[in-house]
């Protein structure tokens, strides 16, 4: 990190390590902290973390602090348990309701060996391969502007393919859809919007800047940084808030996956902190453990800075006008133009980047994350952890 020589600035400093730039007085750094203590880090949240996802979840503090140590033991679940259901594996999920790792099978004598994992079991209609075939063959269809995604869903049974209800009624919709239905099963939902990429003109703040665009910093990796690639293209200059050079875009793509990352210099550093910018406290980034579906999941980036909710679906494709982008994983967490790149984390587990959404942090909407593993593999990326 470079020297600088106010609070404000160390701290927009601490961009690089995948936190969101900030609008407004930036809190304390996490980078001058102690080291956690092994009972802070036993932890499943800080207070900073449990107070917003009582904000957004409706949870009270005891509640979003179950729910955080729960989800850890579903997460930790899944891979034994879809194991154990083999062949008949048909999708997993979280149940907020009961707490516990649902695994659909499509064989009610699998059930047993999956409940031995801890999880409870759901008889399904579909298998996950199958499921997925289907998607794949939608995903070679080419999505006209009105259909806004698709993805599985285990519990429903289906791909259930999102199109906005002004355009439902339209030829070309129409027409994939129809299209869609002989790939296998397919369930439509009406949504008010379609989405788009979270982008912004140059405006004042904490942000990163390429050219004339503003958007967020996700997580910290050997060398530099990872966000997203719509945000620009490789070989591209990036700017810290103050104008000062940090790196350039390594690798960028878009659309068909949406990432990108920017190596580090100039006197920068990087660190494991997604900053909290006064809404919450500083979150330490410990692993990239995959949440399931219906897991809290907590969102942050330079204009809105933190919001929570939850993991809808993994796997969408998202029809954006410049194109499809694949296996984006779907939130109703809000977020606004300028957020694009920024970090999606569970707990202390980063989940992935943002893409983009719809609707705004005030009426609502969702948005969609490019997952974090699949980024560092790509790349041959390392995530900074404490």
């Amino acid at each position: 990190m470079k020297h600088l020589t106010t609070l404000r600035a160390g701290l927009s400093a601490l961009l690089v390590v995948g936190a969101w730039a900030a609008i407004g007085p930036a809190p304390a750094s996490a980078a001058d902290a102690a080291p956690p203590t092994s009972a802070a880090a036993s932890q499943p949240a800080s207070a900073g973390l449990l107070a917003a996802m009582t904000k957004d979840l409706g949870l009270t503090p005891a509640q979003a602090k179950a729910r955080l140590a729960a989800e850890k033991t579903a997460t930790a679940q899944e891979p034994a348990a879809r194991s154990a259901a083999g062949a008949s594996y048909g999708g997993s999920w979280f149940d907020a309701g009961t707490g516990r790792l649902t695994v659909g099978v499509t064989d009610a004598r699998a059930a047993a060996a999956v409940r031995a994992t801890g999880a409870d079991t759901k008889l399904v209609p579909h298998t996950q391969r199958a499921l997925d075939r289907a998607k794949s063959a939608i995903d070679a269809l080419a999505a006209p502007d009105g259909v806004a995604s698709w993805h599985v869903d285990a519990e429903a049974g289906s791909v259930v393919v999102e199109v906005a209800a002004a355009s439902a009624k339209d030829h070309e919709v129409r027409s994939f859809l129809a299209k869609a239905r002989t790939a296998g099963p397919v369930t439509v939902r009406h949504v008010s919007a379609v989405p788009q990429t979270l982008a912004a003109g140059t405006v004042g703040g904490d942000p990163y800047y390429t050219g004339n665009v503003r958007c967020s910093i996700g997580f910290s990796v050997n060398g530099g940084f990872v966000t997203a690639g719509h945000c620009s293209g490789a070989g591209a200059a990036v700017r810290g808030w103050d104008g000062s050079a940090i790196g350039n875009f390594q690798g960028s793509t878009f659309p068909g996956d949406d990432y990108a990352w920017v190596n580090v210099a100039n006197g920068w550093w990087t660190v494991p902190v997604v900053l909290g910018w006064g809404t919450v406290s500083d979150q330490l980034v410990r692993g990239s453990n995959e949440a399931p579906v219906g897991a809290s999941v907590c969102r942050s980036g330079s204009t809105t800075h933190w919001h929570c909710g939850t993991v809808l679906a993994k796997n969408e494709t998202v029809n954006y006008s410049q194109g499809a982008v694949y296996q984006m994983t779907k939130t109703n967490v809000c977020a606004e133009g300028g957020d694009s790149g920024g970090s999606f984390i569970s707990g202390d587990q980063a989940q992935g980047v943002t893409s983009g959404g719809w609707g705004n942090c005030t009426s609502g909407g969702e948005t969609w994350y490019q997952p974090i593993n699949e980024i560092l593999g790509h790349y041959g990326l390392t995530l900074t952890t404490a």
